[in-house]
């Protein structure tokens, strides 16, 4: 069945780094595009950043362009986000998920997505 696993979640002060990394299972990981969503108690599952299946098309939300890269590596089944400049806005539950489509990344959202992982917990606090 399919399953995907994030790691590298932590609590890190404002302006500093993390990188978080997602290992798929369980389907053909370089035939599916895959993306990155977070959420906040209380709120909406909000997408994140999301990437073609051989990692040449990206797409990121508008508040997080220029801080985050995502990435993937087909050969290791998996894929991982790049943060850097981390605000405390950016405390969150983070999620890799496959996506449903590979068009339109940038208009992804949580209903886009199909598969989930159980997440991993950003904290960005002085």
């Amino acid at each position: 069945q399919v399953q995907l696993v994030e790691s590298g979640g932590g609590s890190v002060q404002p302006g500093g780094s993390l990188r978080l990394s997602c290992a798929a299972s369980g389907f053909t990981f370089s035939s599916v595009c895959m993306g990155w969503f977070r959420q906040v108690p209380g709120n909406e599952r909000e997408w994140v950043a999301a990437v073609s299946t051989q990692g040449d098309v990206t797409a990121y939300a508008d508040f997080v362009k220029g801080r985050f890269t995502i990435s993937r590596d087909n050969a290791k089944n998996t894929v991982s986000l790049q943060m850097n400049s981390l605000k405390p806005e950016d405390s969150a539950m983070y999620y890799c998920a496959t996506m449903r489509r590979c068009y339109a990344l940038s208009f992804a959202t949580a209903a886009t997505a199909l598969y989930w992982g159980q997440g991993t917990q950003v904290t960005v606090s002085s």
